[in-house]
């Protein structure tokens, strides 16, 4: 038998399934699935999602994961959410549903693939370890115009996947679109004394600056890691989470009980970083923490502090990486200010197909022109680096 007939005999054994709740598909056997680095695609992370009513169809988040299996063992997944708004995403196509209404067509529900309010990228079709992932992908990505058209959506959209997704997705007539975010990354550096010397001097002493204006009032920082986490911290960390929500004119999806379910099921893979004076917390940030890389999620004051959002979301986060010996600090969705800060910019991948042909179309063409707009911002981006010229 050659491996093409062996591939085909494999793909026929294998039974999709969309599922309305992550807990219909076994714990064990889709971790089993997920890379070391990515927490948030842990099922415990979407478990407490589900379970804390930040996920539901009441939210307009509908669980619809994508399971693969064969004989009943999961060897490939995709998380997948029935949509009818396009909030929390961080990849926006409010234009295109606006264009969709005025031709009298709906946009919503669509299906995304996606981890729920978090700007992370990593794979999004994943696969059991001793199978073909490659075949995984493309078995799934050529599916999904057909549960598409099951499920009645408008459209499917994959964001913040990786490469090896988009291939898979573009492949099956997916429009790829780019984006930008800003990352830190550790070349190997001793201490943060080591970072500073890699920067302008102008970056060096506007950095050095801000932190001391910071130590000169009085705050403390402290890490607090995943199993130390007392109720006290939880109620800090929530109540800083909605301030900064009512600051921004957001929506608070997340519930208390998403973060209190969170830390008691992935201790190890949580970290609080604490801002206090005289004894007395008035700020913080959480983090999720995967092999190589710390993921800076959510932060909030209760009080302000001139540069204490810096200190909590950068400054501290990258010392914690150079001492953890982590090679990666990812600092969330947007801000430009955060390069000037030692944070460069990195591509996002996401992937889009509409079922609808001209619409379909429109979108290509929409994304094509956003790109030569995204080369010249990043072009200019670069050429504000933070880091020293070398020759």
């Amino acid at each position: 038998m050659t491996n093409k007939e062996q591939s085909n005999n494999k793909a026929e054994r294998v039974i999709l399934t969309t599922n309305p709740s992550i807990t219909a598909l076994d714990q064990r056997q889709w971790n089993m699935m997920v890379p070391e680095d990515d927490p948030s695609l842990q099922y415990e992370f979407l478990r407490a999602l589900e379970d804390s009513g930040s996920c539901i169809s009441e939210t307009g988040w509908a669980p619809c994961h994508i399971a693969a299996s064969i004989d009943g063992q999961l060897i490939g997944g995709a998380p997948c959410y029935l949509k009818n708004h396009s909030y929390g995403e961080f990849v926006f196509d409010w234009a295109w549903a606006n264009a969709y209404e005025r031709a009298g067509m709906s946009y919503y529900p669509k299906l995304l693939i996606a981890v729920p309010f978090t700007p992370v990228s990593g794979a999004r079709i994943i696969s059991h370890p001793d199978h073909d992932s490659a075949e995984i992908r493309s078995l799934i990505a050529g599916a999904l115009p057909a549960i598409a058209e099951k499920l009645k959506v408008s459209s499917v959209h994959c964001i913040f996947c990786n490469t090896n997704d988009l291939d898979a997705l573009t492949s099956n007539n997916f429009v790829a679109r780019e984006g930008r975010q800003f990352h830190w990354h550790n070349p190997g550096y001793q201490n943060f004394d080591d970072f500073l010397g890699a920067l302008s001097s102008k970056k060096r002493k506007n950095i050095i600056r801000e932190r001391r204006r910071v130590k000169d009032q009085g705050i403390q920082l402290t890490w607090v890691d995943g199993p130390d986490i007392t109720t006290q911290h939880k109620n800090l960390l929530y109540a800083c989470y909605q301030n900064t929500i009512r600051e921004h004119g957001s929506y608070a999806y997340l519930t208390s009980f998403f973060f209190e379910n969170l830390i008691q099921a992935l201790p190890n893979s949580v970290q609080m970083l604490v801002a206090s004076k005289d004894n007395k917390d008035l700020a913080c940030g959480f983090f999720l923490r995967g092999k190589n890389t710390l993921y800076g999620r959510y932060w909030g004051a209760l009080e302000h502090v001139t540069d204490l959002h810096f200190e909590v979301c950068y400054y501290t986060p990258i010392e914690y990486c150079i001492e953890h010996q982590l090679l990666r600090f990812e600092a969330g969705a947007q801000g430009e200010h955060k390069l000037s800060r030692g944070l460069t910019p990195q591509k996002t991948l996401s992937a889009h197909w509409l079922a609808n042909p001209g619409f379909h179309e429109a979108v290509k063409q929409f994304t094509l022109n956003e790109q030569d707009h995204l080369v010249e911002y990043t072009q200019m981006l670069e050429s504000h680096s933070p880091f020293k010229q070398t020759e």
